[in-house]
């Protein structure tokens, strides 16, 4: 479907043109959608940074996510999250995760704090949906940032979770939805593992080209 990631990032920032000099903010969710998120907001002329969201894996199986939590310590679970795990279980794997939450701000952004997204239109931006759990969170923190308008974009998606996350968001915009959707390498010819480092030169690079703040 995709070639590489910043393939789909062009493609996704032609679905997004209305937001296109509307004083919009981009937000990445790294580390893949640091890539996508970057192309999106160049595109768009928009301000971008990385919005940090960690999945809360199971106790027992940490692929599999009950919930997850952003940068804010807003958590959002699944709805069997507590039939799955104890409410002690996952208060540990909370406590983990805020940890790593500090480590990645401290290295991705250099510390720094998200910028101002009250009364602004967020673009919540990663290269694919699987289980959507750091999205729900993002989603939750943005409005408790009181955003004017949130909006999820995605180059690929399954089919239920929009369903979903529609619930949440105000708009979801994605490319496309397989029929049979396993794992969102599986849209990408090309799909490699991005680093904290790579993350972290996207918005170095986009930090450089827009020596200004936008209005």
């Amino acid at each position: 479907m995709f070639e590489d990631r910043k393939d789909a990032a062009l493609q996704l920032a032609k679905a997004l043109e209305k937001y296109k000099d509307k004083g919009a903010i981009v937000l990445g969710i790294p580390r893949g959608g640091a890539v996508t998120a970057y192309y999106v907001a160049l595109h768009l002329h928009a301000e971008f940074s990385l919005l940090v969201s960690r999945k809360l894996g199971h106790p027992a199986n940490p692929e599999y996510a009950v919930g997850a939590i952003a940068e804010d310590g807003t958590i959002h679970l699944n709805k069997l999250a507590l039939q799955e795990a104890t409410r002690g279980e996952i208060d540990e794997v909370v406590a983990q995760q805020k940890k790593e939450i500090e480590r990645r701000i401290k290295i991705l952004r250099k510390g720094e704090p998200l910028p101002e997204i009250r009364n602004k239109i967020v673009l919540i931006v990663d290269d694919g949906i699987a289980t959507g759990a750091t999205l729900f969170a993002a989603i939750k923190m943005c409005k408790n940032k009181e955003a004017a308008k949130i909006v999820v974009a995605a180059p690929v998606s399954g089919r239920e979770i929009i369903k979903e996350l529609n619930k949440e968001a105000d708009e979801v915009i994605v490319l496309e939805t397989p029929v049979f959707y396993h794992a969102v390498s599986l849209a990408y010819e090309s799909f490699p593992t991005v680093t904290d480092n790579e993350a972290l030169g996207f918005l170095e690079k986009w930090k450089k080209e827009n020596t200004a703040p936008r209005q």
